[in-house]
């Protein structure tokens, strides 16, 4: 090894060379095979792909024919986790991400959000729409690779303003993998549905 590599190592020391190593933007290609996990086997080929760029800039990775949206890992998060959506979803997710760009809190944006939707500056869809969420720990994610061990696909589909009694769901779930609504009665209703976790997808 070269002396300024040896120099390297004994300055940053294994744990924050494995720092960097997970914070480094995966190429474009593995993005987009990962960002896939999420989707529906039928869904693949024609999803729109969003990523990162090397500067980690949120940028369209690939754009698609269907209805499908799906978001690549975020670097400068921890964990694994990537997601596909109903493109009708997109002014809620993009509303979100620019409103945590500002550094408001989750109940922030979900205030937010609740405003904008009942003002009628934030569309939400008319019928129900489905968000998949895959995620892993984060040594399980080879981002050279874009393989993933041992993650866990659940689900999600929005019904804005659906209650308990309008759907017939339960506000928790009563056994594994069972559906059940949560923040009934806001914009933000949503069926969950999350199966076992001993039961790892893909």
């Amino acid at each position: 090894m070269p002396m300024k590599g040896i120099i390297v190592l004994l300055i940053l020391g294994p744990v924050q060379l494995n720092s960097i190593a997970q914070n480094k933007v995966p190429a474009r290609e593995v993005q987009i095979k990962s960002a896939l996990l999420a989707a529906p086997s039928d869904k693949k080929d024609g999803a729109t792909i969003y990523g990162y760029s090397a500067k980690k800039e949120f940028i369209l990775l690939r754009k698609g024919t269907n209805e499908l949206i799906c978001l690549a890992d975020d670097p400068s998060q921890p964990e694994f986790s990537v997601a596909c959506y109903h493109r009708d979803l997109e002014p809620f997710m993009k509303r979100g991400r620019d409103l945590r760009k500002l550094g408001k809190s989750t109940r922030e944006i979900f205030d937010t959000r609740e405003r904008e939707v009942k003002a009628g500056k934030l569309i939400m869809p008319k019928q129900p729409a489905t968000l998949y969420v895959y995620s892993a720990a984060d040594e399980n994610y080879n981002r050279a690779t874009g393989e993933v061990k041992n993650g866990y696909l659940r689900y999600v589909i929005y019904i804005p303003y659906a209650t308990a009694e309008s759907t017939g769901l339960p506000l928790k779930p009563d056994g594994p993998g069972m559906p059940w609504i949560m923040n009934p009665g806001t914009h933000g209703a949503h069926v969950m549905i999350t199966p076992p976790e001993n039961n790892p997808k893909k």
